[in-house]
């Protein structure tokens, strides 16, 4: 019969339902929760202090979080991550898995889920994720597999990825770092790889076959139609269309993209050719053919400016309203580029009823009409001033033109830092940091937009999980939970106890946040090996893959929120696919663990 918790253990224990109730109930953002539970330890610890400590020690728990190389590293891994998406180095990754998916949708399909795999171990697999949803959304409209028999299956097989490495999510880190603070020996990048790839085998069978197959065609009515921009493609010295005939490159252009002319003969340098397409569609084909759909001389402009203000180049849509000079011009007369400094890549005129007065072309070139969509290509400063200048109303969903000449030094540098902590030259919160650093002074990432690389959310959250879990462990609530857990577990075989304490982490953590849940959980299982006499190290590893089994609700990660809306989700399609993945990888994970640690 164990004693009754002392009050501070009571008074954690108490902090953490609390905690998890309201992350459960989401009236409340995690932001506040956090600093809510951050704000009541240090209140409570400063006049009522635990037994042989001051009050200001508890005022140095309560902040202890956000100075923890955890939360730094995690800071870190999220400016690389950044660092790979704005470079554009992860793009020819995702053409070719287009290319693949043409060819069959299930080789497409597996390889897809093979590479969200891969790539989840090294990257953070939000940035995977947010790279690969568009790949899928536009693979739905062309007739493929609808987005929501798509999106979850690559949502989970990026988990998977992430679950592989103590890098590949800040909850794997998280964990590492408690066990490491508890007296644990580190583990390096790769320590428990072998042990997920071994049930990968069996989980990504289930992920690829049986999964789609249990989600429905969440499909809308009526798809959302993407603009289509007529636009002049110009053939430059350095084309790859010079001297080639039009039967030579029609297999090269994307679907979405068309010649409304085409040359008698060969192309040659300086035709102007009327083209049509999607925004996507319009880039691929500059990027194949190498020719230009606005001026050569505005682009270098825009580029060389970019470059010396340091400024970021973007593409928006512009509306051209009543009152605008533009109506009637055509591209050619209007001046747009001599004035603003801006190069308009197409136009779109929408769909609308007959009209008699309807603007005529002019050498084949559009006159501007009201209600026109002008895709614009230009540094922040000069397309306001365009937009105000010539009354254009700018619509939202503006789009950064990805530094590409500095993707692969992005590239290179995140596989150095991976590189360096895999083999142990370097701890991984300094090769992540010295990492982010290279980013920021190569300018792969701009110091003034890391706020967009790092998730205030996600630091807030961490910071509060980490004292949470100091509080539990030094208030004497983990040992009282390992004492309660152990006489509950000691009749099980090794198996069980893994599997239980496995299930009751994947719990927590899909009711909850799975950085709290690993806080807790680590030094409950600690406590456990010690009270059982069992080996710590696979007790812990029990903990972090509980942690990441986050597949039954939508609230239990980030990337799970981020898959809801595009595959027009419910709750239930969590559930429905989500728990069967869980019991098959608990029992295939604690049968491994057993196996490898010869428990």
């Amino acid at each position: 019969m164990i004693e009754a918790p002392p009050p501070h253990a009571i008074a954690a224990m108490a902090l953490t339902i609390v905690v998890f109730y309201l992350f459960v109930r989401n009236r409340i953002s995690i932001e506040i929760v956090s600093l809510m539970a951050i704000a009541i330890i240090a209140v409570g610890l400063y006049f009522y202090p635990m037994p042989h400590t001051q009050p200001t020690d508890g005022l140095v728990l309560a902040f202890s979080g956000f100075g923890h190389y955890a939360l730094i590293t995690i800071c870190a891994l999220m400016v690389m991550g950044r660092g790979l998406v704005v470079t554009g180095a992860l793009d020819p990754v995702a053409r070719f898995l287009e290319r693949v998916f043409k060819i069959n949708l299930q080789l497409g399909m597996l390889l897809s889920l093979a590479l969200a795999l891969v790539l989840s171990m090294g990257v953070n697999n939000t940035p995977v994720l947010v790279l690969l949803i568009p790949i899928f959304v536009t693979l739905a409209a062309r007739g493929a597999l609808p987005a929501s028999k798509t999106l979850m299956p690559l949502n989970a097989s990026s988990l998977l990825g992430g679950l592989s490495t103590t890098i590949g999510t800040s909850t794997n880190i998280l964990v590492v770092s408690i066990a490491v603070d508890l007296g644990m020996q580190p583990m390096g990048v790769f320590h428990f790889t072998p042990i997920v790839l071994a049930a990968s085998l069996i989980a990504l069978p289930y992920i690829w076959l049986v999964m789609p197959r249990m989600l429905g065609d969440n499909s809308p009515d009526k798809g959302v139609v993407r603009r289509w921009f007529v636009t002049r493609l110009r053939v430059p010295p350095t084309s790859n269309l010079n001297g080639r005939h039009f039967d030579e490159v029609v297999d090269m252009l994307p679907e979405e993209f068309r010649f409304e002319e085409r040359p008698n003969g060969p192309f040659s340098t300086g035709q102007r050719l009327r083209v049509s397409g999607t925004h996507d569609a319009l880039e691929d084909a500059i990027r194949v053919l190498q020719g230009q759909i606005a001026p050569g001389w505005v682009i270098d402009a825009i580029q060389r400016e970019a470059r010396e203000n340091g400024g970021d180049i973007q593409v928006v849509e512009m509306v051209v309203t009543s009152d605008s000079r533009l109506i009637d011009r055509t591209l050619p007369t209007s001046g747009i580029a001599d004035r603003f400094g801006v190069g308009v890549l197409g136009i779109h005129r929408p769909d609308r009823p007959l009209r008699f007065d309807e603007p005529q072309e002019v050498h084949g070139d559009m006159r501007i009409a009201e209600g026109d969509v002008l895709l614009v290509m230009g540094l922040s400063p000069a397309l306001a001033t365009f937009a105000q200048a010539d009354s254009l109303l700018q619509l939202e969903g503006a789009r950064e033109v990805p530094r590409r000449s500095k993707a692969l030094l992005a590239a290179t540098i995140m596989g150095a830092s991976v590189g360096l902590a895999s083999i142990g030259l370097l701890p991984i919160a300094i090769a992540s940091l010295g990492g982010a650093i290279l980013m920021f002074l190569t300018g792969c990432v701009k110091f003034d937009r890391v706020g967009r690389a790092l998730s205030g959310q996600v630091i807030v959250l961490v910071a509060a999980s980490i004292v949470i879990g100091r509080f539990v462990l030094e208030s004497g609530a983990a040992g009282w939970l390992g004492q309660a857990l152990a006489m509950g577990l000691q009749h099980l075989p090794p198996a069980g106890v893994l599997a239980a304490i496995m299930l009751f982490v994947t719990i927590l953590t899909n009711f909850a946040s799975n950085a709290t849940a690993a806080t807790v959980g680590t030094p409950i299982a600690f406590a456990i090996g010690a009270e059982l006499g069992l080996p710590q190290e696979p007790l812990i590893l029990a903990v972090l893959f509980g942690c990441n089994l986050c597949y039954a609700t939508p609230i239990a990660y980030q990337t799970n929120m981020l898959i809801m809306a595009e595959g027009n989700y419910q709750f239930g399609d969590y559930v429905k696919t989500g728990v069967p993945l869980v019991l098959l990888m608990v029992v295939t994970l604690s049968v491994l663990l057993v196996t490898t640690y010869s428990m």
